[in-house]
């Protein structure tokens, strides 16, 4: 993707989203950072990015 959250994440990364369903960031939303984290493909480096594109949207991970 040329923008949009997922434009910022590795690929690795993007694909550990799209194999769980996961396009838009209200999506995101619905996760809590370490179901995020436990997908296969999913790095650290990655978790400040998403809730980057959570905050630009009013929004943040579930909480536990």
């Amino acid at each position: 993707p040329k923008k949009g959250f997922m434009s910022e994440l590795s690929a690795p990364a993007r694909r550990a989203l799209e194999n769980v369903g996961i396009k838009t960031v209200t999506q995101l939303a619905k996760k809590t950072e370490q179901e995020i984290l436990n997908l296969h493909g999913m790095g650290q480096r990655s978790i400040p990015k998403l809730r980057k594109a959570l905050q630009n949207k009013g929004l943040s991970f579930r909480k536990n």
